[in-house]
């Protein structure tokens, strides 16, 4: 075999994430059915899947070397994650989001009394985001990397007004149980380009509406939401896994980095004095004092403090972090609404 004599840059690589509508299927090419849009997402990096691969190579006995017949694998049974990362745009995040919360449009929410969902390899012609497909497109023909029956279990949005003029970015986790659906696909186009539409901390102009555990008028260096709300995969086949259950705890929390002003210089007290049983208070990055659709923002209507400590930059900050709250377990008060 001679040298290839060919090369690739890491940016001619994309990532691409549909909705697919039946379990065990990957979403097809515009020219399949039923097919959607393939999303092309704006990443900085694409990673590398895990593939979760099983690996047995334990020496048996009446040799002291690892023989060929030692070695075992299997690929059934384990759980694929794919860790991303890059720029929040309109046409990705919407996907990410719907399929996280399980909203089917914006303002995406996690209800105080959200329950468990499931799936399964009889999960046919589902609608709302639930299920997705994703590829990994090589420049290299015939070598695309192709994943189904997949799941967004933990996304996080930040911004920080010194970097890329406070322009929101992400990062995702996305999971599946069932086997990989092709490691040489060559069916799989974009449907739709990375899109220019960005978001940024700037329109939260207005202080009454950035508000941190009840206190307004934050002024802030950056911030971080994450939304978890993880997948147990059960049920091993031939195939992977034939249930997919969103299961365990469904949080959000967030943290920030705000000034250490006469808004906030009492944060410590504030913090130490919190009620048992009792929310601190809204928390709200928004242009407005509602979520809507189209503009960037979230809120939690109810929220305590888990952390407050400082940060000596060139002026003295405090970083703060805070967990949203449920109004109850038969409450569908919004556990955190988003917006994009």
């Amino acid at each position: 075999m001679a040298i290839a004599g060919n090369a690739f840059d890491p940016k001619e690589f994309q990532f691409l994430v549909a909705e697919q509508d039946d379990w065990g299927t990957l979403n097809p090419n515009s020219s399949g059915s039923p097919d959607n849009p393939y999303i092309a997402l704006d990443v900085d990096s694409i990673g590398t899947p895990s593939l979760g691969v099983t690996q047995v190579m334990d020496v048996r006995s009446g040799s002291r070397v690892l023989q060929a017949t030692d070695f075992f694998q299997d690929i059934k049974g384990s759980i694929k994650e794919i860790s991303i990362s890059g720029t929040a745009t309109t046409a990705g995040l919407d996907l990410l989001l719907s399929n996280l919360t399980g909203d089917a449009s914006s303002p995406y929410a996690m209800a105080s009394n959200i329950s468990t969902s499931t799936l399964t390899s009889a999960t046919t012609n589902q609608t709302g985001q639930q299920l997705l497909s994703v590829v990994y497109k090589s420049p290299a023909s015939g070598k695309d990397l192709a994943f189904k029956d997949c799941f967004c279990t933990n996304l996080t949005l930040n911004g920080d007004a010194n970097t890329e003029g406070g322009r929101i970015k992400f990062s995702a986790t996305i999971k599946t149980g069932s086997l990989v659906a092709d490691l040489t696909n060559t069916s799989i186009t974009t449907d739709t380009a990375i899109s220019q539409t960005n978001y940024f901390m700037s329109a939260w102009a207005t202080g009454t509406h950035r508000s941190i555990a009840g206190i307004a008028e934050s002024v802030l260096s950056s911030f971080s939401l994450e939304l978890v709300n993880d997948v147990q995969f059960v049920g091993l086949t031939s195939t992977g896994f034939e249930q997919a259950t969103r299961a365990g705890e469904a949080s959000a929390s967030a943290s920030f980095t705000v000034l250490y002003d006469d808004n906030f210089t009492g944060l410590f007290e504030t913090f130490n004095n919190q009620t048992t049983g009792a929310s601190q208070g809204a928390t709200l990055m928004n242009h407005q004092a509602s979520i809507v659709d189209d503009y960037f923002g979230f809120k939690m209507a109810s929220s305590v403090i888990t952390d407050v400590s400082f940060n000596e930059a060139n002026l003295m900050m405090l970083d703060v972090s805070v967990k949203a709250l449920g109004a109850g377990e038969g409450s569908s008060t919004e556990l955190i609404e988003i917006g994009c």
